[in-house]
C-alpha cells in the first residue's frame, strides 16, 4: 500500500476528487437517490477519513466517497430549489398575473420577436424573496427595451414544454428560468437598474452591430455577428438547419476554438505593435473575459472562456500534460455552481468532449497530417477540428439523429479561415462604428471571405445527411472504444518518443 500511496500526487489527488464530485452529479441526475441512501453514502466516507487517518490511499478513498455524497445533495438541492419555486405554482392557471423585474440579459433579437430574460422581484404586488426566478417574456420584434430596464408585466404564466426530442423546460431551468410570458402587456418603469460597466459594454456591442448590418445583407451579416459578438438568435432558422447538415453550426456558437483564434489574432498584433510575447499572453488573457461579456455572457461563451483559457495557459506554460486536469478542474467549478448543466446543457457536453479531443488528439494528426504545409495554420487547425470532431461525434449521433458525412471536409475547407473572417471582421466592425464611410472601405474582403462560407454551406447542406439511431447503451461503449484507443495511442506514442 505504501508504495501505492507515493505514487499519488497532489494533481492526482485533485482529480479523483473532482471526478467523484462530478459521477455524483452524474448519479443523481440519472437515478432516484433516497435521503437514507445519500446518508450512508456520506457517513461511509467520513469513517473511512477518520478511522484510516495514518493510511493516505483510504483517506484519498474516503474523501471520494464524501465527494461523492456532496455532488448527489448538490444536485437534488439545486433540483429542489427551482421545483419549489413560488413561479412555478402560478404557471398554467389561465388567470393573468401581475409582476414587476429587470432585464437581466441582454434582449435577444429573434428573427420574428425579441425575448427578455426577467429576474422576477415582486409577483401578485408582493415580493417574491430572495429565491428569485426568472420569466422568458416573449414580445414584439421591434422594442426599444434594454438591459437593466426594470418593467412592469401583466399577463399569463406558462411552464416551458417538453417535446418529444428536447426537453425545453430543462434547458431553460439551468438558467433559472421557469415560466414563460407569451406578448403580455408591459410598462417601462425605470432605467439603468443593472451593472453600468456591463451596460456600458453591451452599448458598444450593439455600435459594433448595427456597423455590421449597415454594408452587410443575411445571412453574411447574421454569420458574422455570431462570430464576433454572439448574436446567434439574429440567424434564420432556415440558416441554422444549412449550417446543422453542412456539420459547421460549431462556428457560430462561441466556442474554445473562437477563444483560441480570438488569442491568435491578439497575439499577432500586439507582438507586431512591439510587446514582448510573454506581455501580449498576459493582455491577451485579459481581452478574452471582455469578448465574452461583449457576447453578452452566454454560458457557452463562459464556458469556452474557462476551458479554453485553461488550455491555452497550459499551452504557453509548456503543460499540456495536466491540461486534461485543469479541464476536468473547471467542469467540477461550473458544476458546483449548477449541476444542470451536466444532464441538461448539450452544449456544455459538447464543449468538454471537444477540449478533451483537442488536448489528447492534436499533437496525433499533427504527426500524421505532416504532409499537409502549415501555411497559414492549415495543419493546426485542421488536427484541432479533426480532434473535436472525433469526440464529438458520438454525442451529436445521440442528440440530433443524423450527422453529416461530409463534415470533416467542410470543416476543413471554413474552419482555417475563420481566423481571417474574425480579424476582418473586427477591423471592419470597429471601423463602422467610428465611421460609416470607413466600415464600407473593409466591407469587400469580409463580404468575398463570408460569400465563401455561404457557398460552402449551401453545397455541403444539399449533401443527403446520414440518419443514425444511437442509444445511451451505443453511446457508452462508442466512448469506452474510444478513451480505450486514445490510450493505446498516447502510450505507443510516448513508448515510440522515449525509444528514440
Amino acid at each position: 500500500m505504501s508504495q501505492i500511496e507515493t505514487s499519488l500526487t497532489p494533481s492526482q489527488i485533485l482529480l479523483y476528487l473532482c471526478l467523484s464530485f462530478i459521477g455524483g452529479i452524474f448519479l443523481a441526475s440519472s437515478l432516484s437517490i433516497s435521503s437514507v441512501l445519500l446518508l450512508g453514502i456520506l457517513i461511509l466516507g467520513i469513517l473511512f477519513i477518520s478511522v484510516f487517518w495514518s493510511y493516505k490511499i483510504l483517506v484519498v478513498l474516503g474523501s471520494c466517497i464524501l465527494l461523492l455524497g456532496i455532488g448527489i445533495l448538490r444536485y437534488q438541492n439545486f433540483d429542489a430549489l427551482t421545483e419549489n419555486n413560488k413561479l412555478t405554482k402560478n404557471n398554467d392557471k389561465d388567470q393573468v398575473i401581475v409582476l414587476t423585474g429587470v432585464i437581466v440579459r441582454e434582449p435577444e433579437a429573434r428573427e420574428r420577436n425579441t425575448r427578455l430574460t426577467i429576474e422576477v422581484e415582486t409577483l401578485k404586488g408582493q415580493v417574491i424573496g430572495s429565491v428569485k426566478g426568472r420569466v422568458l417574456v416573449t414580445t414584439g420584434k421591434y422594442q426599444k427595451y434594454r438591459y437593466g430596464d426594470r418593467l412592469w408585466i401583466k399577463g399569463k404564466l406558462k411552464s416551458p414544454p417538453v417535446f418529444e426530442d428536447f426537453n425545453y423546460r430543462d434547458y431553460l431551468k439551468k438558467q433559472r428560468i421557469y415560466s414563460l410570458m407569451y406578448f403580455p402587456k408591459i410598462q417601462l418603469i425605470s432605467r439603468n437598474q443593472g451593472n453600468p460597466i456591463y451596460a456600458g459594454i453591451l452599448s458598444v456591442k450593439k455600435k459594433l452591430r448595427n456597423s455590421i448590418y449597415q454594408n452587410l445583407s443575411p445571412p453574411r451579416a447574421s454569420i458574422l455577428a455570431a462570430l464576433i459578438l454572439g448574436d446567434k438568435g439574429r440567424i434564420s432558422k432556415e440558416w441554422k438547419q444549412k449550417l446543422n447538415l453542412a456539420g459547421l453550426r460549431h462556428i457560430v456558437a462561441i466556442s474554445g476554438m473562437h477563444i483560441a483564434i480570438l488569442t491568435s489574432i491578439s497575439m499577432t498584433i500586439l507582438i507586431g505593435l512591439g510587446l514582448w510575447r510573454n506581455q501580449a499572453f498576459y493582455l491577451t488573457i485579459v481581452l478574452i473575459p471582455l469578448f465574452i461579456v461583449m457576447s453578452g455572457l452566454q454560458s457557452s461563451a463562459v464556458r469556452a472562456g474557462i476551458m479554453g483559457g485553461l488550455f491555452l495557459l497550459a499551452q504557453h506554460l509548456g503543460r499540456m500534460a495536466v491540461s486534461s486536469r485543469s479541464l476536468i478542474l473547471a467542469g467540477a467549478l461550473m458544476l458546483a455552481q449548477n449541476p444542470l448543466l451536466l444532464k441538461s446543457d448539450v452544449g456544455f457536453q459538447l464543449s468538454f468532449l471537444a477540449m478533451m479531443g483537442i488536448i489528447h488528439l492534436v499533437p496525433l494528426f499533427q504527426n500524421w497530417l505532416r504532409f499537409i504545409p502549415n501555411a497559414f495554420q492549415l495543419r493546426n487547425i485542421s488536427s484541432m477540428s479533426l480532434s473535436a470532431q472525433i469526440f464529438t461525434l458520438p454525442l451529436l449521433i445521440y442528440n440530433f439523429g443524423y450527422i453529416c458525412p461530409f463534415s470533416v471536409f467542410s470543416n476543413v475547407l471554413v474552419v482555417p479561415i475563420l481566423p481571417y473572417i474574425m480579424g476582418a471582421g473586427f477591423v471592419y466592425a470597429f471601423a463602422g462604428a467610428v465611421w460609416q464611410n470607413l466600415g464600407w472601405l473593409f466591407s469587400g474582403i469580409v463580404w468575398l471571405l463570408l460569400t465563401y462560407v455561404v457557398e460552402v454551406v449551401k453545397f455541403f447542406s444539399g449533401l443527403p445527411p446520414l440518419v443514425l439511431n444511437l442509444p445511451w447503451q451505443g453511446l457508452l461503449l462508442f466512448y469506452l472504444i474510444l478513451t480505450f484507443l486514445v490510450w493505446k495511442l498516447l502510450k505507443s506514442q510516448k513508448t515510440r518518443f522515449v525509444k528514440v
